[in-house]
């Protein structure tokens, strides 16, 4: 196994050379990646036609697929009822995620801003759980939830909460954002060292197999101090913000994991993701 890499959505130059979203799956191959992930972000509005022919087209063009749930997910809102609506959310998600073959969805945690991090952590320990539960009965369980670390420091998702979220049940997996986790820390990670504590961390509490196989997102982000994350930048203008990716891509050719790296890059992600790649990939041959 190796690491796969991809866009996350649509770049600029897809979306000014494309007409369709079905057409993602033959320019992701064609560039040489292996993976995109679909963005449901402001909402799951997927047909069952949709779904159906870009299944079609990812296993024609031998790509895999996963799938970003609403950003207004809030496990841990202090409003049982957008609690409830986020576990209709993550089952919309996990339902369009089957019908078009994707195998794992990315969930926002929420936020700790009114409360404290333990308790904010609590809520959302019971909201996934619940979501978890609904998925298994509406025969869903097969997809996987990846908890996402989050790049604001007022948000729920730091790496020690995502992995206490994630040990709730073996089938889920970690989303690691490790340019979120750059930004919230105000440029933390420097070089191999910081991203061997993390990816120790996810291995340490979760376990070797589950470390091998993680899902991650990539970029470049600002961060301003104290609030953290600001905005996704390229890795041609990145105006002096990290992370650096070539450390990471060394480690996870030594350490031979195979995790799947989405890249966000504001409009070059799915460049980035291939530059990713090319260095994965020398890696591996050094």
């Amino acid at each position: 196994m190796q690491a796969k890499f991809g866009p996350a959505g649509s770049s600029d130059r897809f979306s000014a050379e494309c007409k369709s979203s079905l057409q993602l799956p033959g320019w992701v191959s064609r560039m040489g990646l292996d993976h995109f992930e679909y963005q449901c972000g402001r909402g799951v509005r997927v047909s069952d036609k949709l779904a159906a022919s870009l299944r079609a087209k990812a296993e024609e063009h031998g790509v895999t697929v996963s799938l970003h749930a609403p950003y207004f997910i809030s496990l841990s809102s202090t409003e049982s009822e957008k609690r409830d609506k986020s576990i209709d959310y993550i089952l919309q998600s996990a339902d369009a995620a089957k019908r078009m073959g994707a195998e794992r969805i990315v969930i926002h945690s929420g936020s700790c801003a009114k409360m404290t991090r333990a308790q904010a952590l609590e809520l959302a320990k019971d909201t996934l759980m619940r979501a978890r539960k609904a998925a298994v009965e509406q025969g869903l369980g097969d997809i996987i939830f990846c908890p996402e670390t989050m790049g604001k420091v007022n948000q729920l998702g730091d790496l020690n909460e995502v992995l206490e979220l994630c040990v709730l049940d073996d089938s889920f997996l970690p989303c690691i954002d490790f340019g979120h986790l750059n930004a919230r820390e105000f440029g933390w990670i420097k070089g191999k060292a910081e991203y061997a504590q993390i990816l120790d961390a996810i291995g340490n509490k979760l376990g070797e197999d589950r470390l091998k196989v993680f899902h991650a997102h990539f970029s470049k982000i600002e961060f301003t101090v104290p609030g953290g994350e600001k905005r996704h930048l390229t890795f041609a203008k990145n105006n002096g913000f990290g992370p650096d990716f070539e450390p990471l891509m060394e480690l996870v050719a030594e350490k031979g994991l195979a995790p799947t790296f989405i890249c966000e890059s504001a409009g070059t992600q799915d460049d980035d993701a291939l530059t990713m790649k090319q260095c994965y990939l020398k890696a591996l041959e050094n």
